[in-house]
């Protein structure tokens, strides 16, 4: 008993010599300056090319930025060659916790919390690795699955990109949310987040920010992957909009509305909201409120459109929402390419899991396609979506003081977009987890 109880005891030693080995040599690593070097570097904010490049990071900020920087003592220098360094992307509108493949529907009564937990944790990697540093997780299956995944990302117990959560749909009865679309007799009961009118809206609101939520989404309109009202169709009213908008103000945080139809997208916008995010009916009288009203920024999800026509089917969404969508294809593209021809800011989102976690650069790509310019569609992806969130002064371009959220390509996505596909650097927060473009 007292040999088992050395031994032990012993082993406890060496774990815990262990443990301050590698806590010393973390602490050292972050402390060590790094330079990063590169052919080329495209800010965030728009700006010229800086070439050559050379970025100066001390712990988690960056340092310095220029094109000659003297190199201090005892500095690790990567160099990354024929490569064009960006700020990490930031993506507005994902669902980590949700596998690709698994219609919600089918989730709610075959899945667990705990497997959209592992599952989030995966695809939160899998979305870092594609050079997405910040996204904003618009809600799971599982409520509050997605704050868990935030706080274990956040202590560093799973890789991932800094998140922003919304913790639990808010919709109403029969809307987009609506998570009781099976027989009467077939309830999903921990799933409670349907609100209907201002109080209830009030109610829902106050309890996802309690739950640790850090801004709201709420449903203004049907939706595609979903039963019940028409996605053209508003399904909440302007008091109710207003409502979550009114209480989340009071808290200091954002609201989302998932809208479709142009009387949802209009109420949502002099409500207030933060983001329209899909509008697919975007019409000429919404564009020119979204102008005058530079509070409200207008996100279209449009690679997810391809998905749902090519892979739909064969991942169990049912041919009538793959239908819904087919009908509103046109109406989508036509909307943002009103958006773009009127010249307004348009955040970068991509609806994540409706298409593959890391997948998310198609969308800038199908967006330089129908005619934004390479320039635009990255900044709509770092400082302007950093601006939309409120994190300008975090993340979102490569400036002195900011985090270290810094990706690399290799050649330069300005003249090929689709090398934003294939990013080979990544560095969050000073640490690098892909390093596939250095120079040895």
């Amino acid at each position: 008993m007292k040999k088992n109880y050395m031994i032990r005891s012993l082993l406890s030693i060496i774990i815990l010599f262990f443990s301050l080995f590698l806590y010393t040599s973390i602490t050292n690593a972050q402390n060590t300056p790094i330079l990063l070097k590169a052919a080329r570097l495209i800010d965030g904010r728009g700006g010229a090319l800086l070439e050559p490049a050379i970025v100066r990071i001390e712990g988690e900020k960056i340092a310095e930025v220029g094109t000659q920087i003297k190199i201090p003592k005892g500095a690790k220098i990567i160099d990354l060659g024929n490569a064009t360094l960006l700020p990490g992307l930031i993506d507005l509108h994902t669902h980590l916790t949700d596998r690709y493949g698994t219609h919600w529907e089918e989730a709610l009564v075959k899945t667990t919390p705990g497997h959209n937990a592992l599952w989030g944790a995966h695809n939160a990697r899998v979305t870092l690795l594609a050079g997405f540093t910040t996204c904003r997780d618009m809600g799971p299956t599982w409520p509050y699955v997605d704050v868990d995944l935030r706080q274990a990302i956040e202590e560093g117990a799973v890789p991932g990109p800094r998140l922003l959560v919304a913790g639990n749909y808010v919709s109403s009865t029969g809307g987009a949310g609506d998570a009781r679309q099976f027989s009467i007799y077939v309830d999903v009961p921990i799933v409670q987040n349907l609100a209907d009118g201002p109080e209830e809206i009030t109610k829902a609101v106050r309890t996802n920010f309690k739950h640790g939520a850090d801004f709201i989404k709420i449903l203004a309109t049907g939706a595609v992957l979903s039963k019940g009202i028409h996605p053209g169709a508003q399904q909440y009213s302007d008091a109710e909009i207003q409502a979550a908008v009114t209480e989340a103000t009071r808290w200091g945080r954002q609201v989302a509305a998932h809208a479709h139809g142009a009387d949802g997208i209009k109420a949502a916008i002099r409500a207030g909201v933060r983001t329209i995010d899909h509008g697919t009916f975007l019409d000429d009288e919404a564009v020119a409120m979204l102008k005058a009203w530079r509070k409200t920024f207008y996100v279209p999800t449009l690679y997810a459109s391809e998905i749902i026509q090519t892979e739909g089917a064969q991942h169990g969404i049912p041919e009538s929402e793959i239908a819904r969508d087919r009908e509103l294809r046109d109406m989508e593209i036509a909307g943002f390419k009103r958006a773009l021809t009127a010249g307004l800011p348009i955040g970068l989102g991509t609806d994540s899991a409706v298409i593959p976690h890391g997948d998310n650069a198609k969308e800038l790509a199908l967006r330089v396609k129908l005619g934004e310019t390479p320039m635009a569609a990255i900044v709509s992806a770092t400082s302007l979506n950093a601006e939309i969130i409120g994190s300008s002064d975090r993340v979102g371009s490569i400036e002195k003081g900011k985090y270290a959220d810094l990706i690399a390509v290799p050649g330069n996505p300005l003249q090929d977009i689709t090398l934003l596909q294939r990013v080979g650097f990544v560095m969050k927060g000073g640490v690098v987890y892909r390093d596939e473009l250095v120079k040895h």
